[in-house]
Formats: structure tokens, sequence, C-alpha cells
């Protein structure tokens, strides 16, 4: 929400006004960048013989009035101005187009007169503004305790002029109130109802407002203490569980090599205690059950039964062999294991 500065048509009427005669007296004139002024003469003097108006020590120019022979004489000695000054045909007065942020100053009107020993002199101070922008709200740092939200506005203007004012509206509550300066402190709870505040930024030609800065949105980044130390308490924690489930996965793989080596021992020694035998081709494995020769021994304790392993080789025709003898070639040899 942004105001309007004051109307330039008023600030021009405004520098239209005539101000009361007054011999040393200083007159204040208030317009705006741009705009234009005329500074009021009214004296009373008779006759005029010239008129001389000066900016600050600089003589800006002189007038020879005009009589009933000769047309009135103007020379201006700063050219730079001449196309920004014009004097009225009645009395004289200066008159002042474009101004600039230079022209503010004091000015000064001299009038001599034959019939007076002493100049009558007037002297003006002119004050050249600009119309202002809309002021800028910056926030500062933002803090809660006990669920009330605390911190500070302050307004301020981009490109800051001369005599700015600073206030504040702050409406929402039962009451709306005012606050003079630039700086406003903000406290507000969350149970309480919305609040906005709005700077006013003024100078002598205008004024403008900022947008509202509503409480609640102001604040609704806020925390509580006990979730600001909920937070902090969670980014305590979060590396000390990360290193824990480092240290829990690192035993858990090892655990898990030892046991697939422990499985592949096992296995090894498994291979090494069984025999390694494998019959050739065309060779037949036969099995034979021995028991001692103790009978008794052999019911009561089946456990010391014996097993052999017979191996039949092939059988081999030799052509030299006697009859009768491939027979012999087949018997079978036994080991017996006790």
């Amino acid at each position: 929400m942004a105001g309007f500065p004051t109307h330039p048509i008023l600030i021009f009427l405004l520098c239209q006004l005539p101000v009361l005669e007054a011999s040393e007296e200083l007159k204040e004139l208030v317009c705006a960048l741009g705009g234009s002024v005329t500074f009021p003469l009214n004296f009373t003097i008779e006759p005029v013989d010239s008129i001389v108006w000066t900016f600050e020590t600089v003589t800006l120019a002189t007038i020879q009035p005009a009589t009933e022979n000769n047309p009135a004489k103007i020379i201006v000695t700063q050219s730079r101005n001449r196309e920004r000054m014009n004097f009225t045909s009645e009395n004289y007065s200066l008159k002042l187009d474009k101004l600039k942020k230079n022209d503010s100053g004091a000015y000064r009107v001299e009038i001599h007169s034959s019939s007076s020993q002493n100049p009558f002199i007037q002297k003006y101070k002119l004050d050249v503004y600009e119309y202002l922008v809309e002021p800028k709200v910056t926030m500062a740092l933002q803090s809660n305790k006990n669920g009330t939200c605390m911190t500070n506005l302050t307004c301020s203007m981009e490109q800051e002029g001369e005599n700015v004012t600073y206030s504040w509206k702050a409406q929402g509550q039962l009451m709306n109130m005012s606050y003079n300066g630039s700086f406003l402190p903000v406290s507000w709870s969350l149970e309480e109802r919305d609040m906005s505040f709005i700077c006013i930024a003024s100078n002598p030609i205008s004024s403008n407002f900022s947008r509202p800065i509503f409480a609640r949105k102001l604040c609704e980044g806020v925390t509580s203490d006990a979730n600001v130390f909920i937070f902090f308490l969670i980014l305590l924690l979060l590396p000390i569980t990360l290193v824990l489930l480092v240290l829990v996965l690192v035993h858990w793989r090892s655990q898990r090599k030892k046991e697939k080596e422990f499985m592949e021992k096992k296995r090894t020694n498994s291979h090494q205690k069984s025999p390694d035998f494998h019959p050739h081709t065309g060779e037949n494995s036969e099995y034979a059950t021995f028991s001692s020769s103790d009978k008794k021994i052999s019911e009561e304790d089946p456990e010391n039964m014996l097993y052999s392993t017979v191996q039949i080789p092939k059988k081999v025709e030799n052509p030299y062999s006697l009859p009768g003898t491939q027979d012999v070639a087949r018997q079978v040899s036994f080991e017996n294991v006790m």
C-alpha cells in the first residue's frame, strides 16, 4: 500500500502565496524539484531607481524600472540562468523556473531610491525538495521468548533526502497506535490478533507509505525455544547415529566373513576325510562286511563292525596264460582294518 505525494499544483500555489512586507525579515519558500517559484516583492518606495537580485553572494540581475520616456532595462549577469529567470511587470518580482536542488539557498533583493538613504532589503530562503518514493522497511534478527515474537523494524529511503521524518501506524489492535521515528520495536504473541505496521515517510512537500507489514507473516518463521532445542539436539545426535550405523555394518560384515571362512574350512576338511578314490572305467567296486570273530562283541557292539573296500581289476586276457588261470586273476584281495 503506497501513498501519493502532495499534488504539484498545491506546491505551486504555496510558492505563489504573498508574504507580508517587512524589511530585513526572512521569508521562507518551499518548492518541489522541477517546479517554479516566485519571490514575492511588495514595496511602497517611490521613486525606484534600481532593483538588484542576489543569490548567496552572486548578483543575478540588475533592473532599472521603466519611466515615462524609457522602457525597463534588465541586465542578467548569470547567463546560464537567463532562460529560467523572469520578472513580473508590476513590481519586478523574480520568478525562477525548472528548479534544481542547487537552487536552494539564500536570496535577497535591494531596492534603491533617491528618496531614501538606505536601500530597502528583503531576504528569502528557498528549499527545493524531491517527491518521496515508497520507503523501505528492513527487519532485524528475530527472537522468541515464552511464545512471544520480538523483532525491530527500520524504515528508510533508498536515497536519503533532507528533512525526511518517519512515523509508524500499527493497526489491528483495539486501538490503532502511532509512533514517531524510523525505528519500531515489535512484540507480538501467536495468540493475539494479527497486526499490520505501516511506515510513513514525509518531507515538507510530500509523504509516502510503505507496504503493510503483517505480524503473523513477520513471525511465521520464528520457532519456539523447545523447537530450537530439539533442532540442535537432532543436529548433535545425527552424526553419532551415523557413526553407530557404520560400526554395526562393519561388525556385521566382519561376522559374515568369518562365518564364510569357517564354512569353507569345514567343507575342505570334510573333503580331506573322504577317500579320494575313483574306479577305473570297466572296473567294479564291491564292498564286503566283516565282523569280529567274537560273536558276543559283535552282537553287543555294532560299532566294531569293519568295512573294507574291494577293488576288482579289469579282466585282462593274456594269450600266454594257461587255461583256468583267468579265474585265478579275479581273485579278490581283502584288507582288513581293525
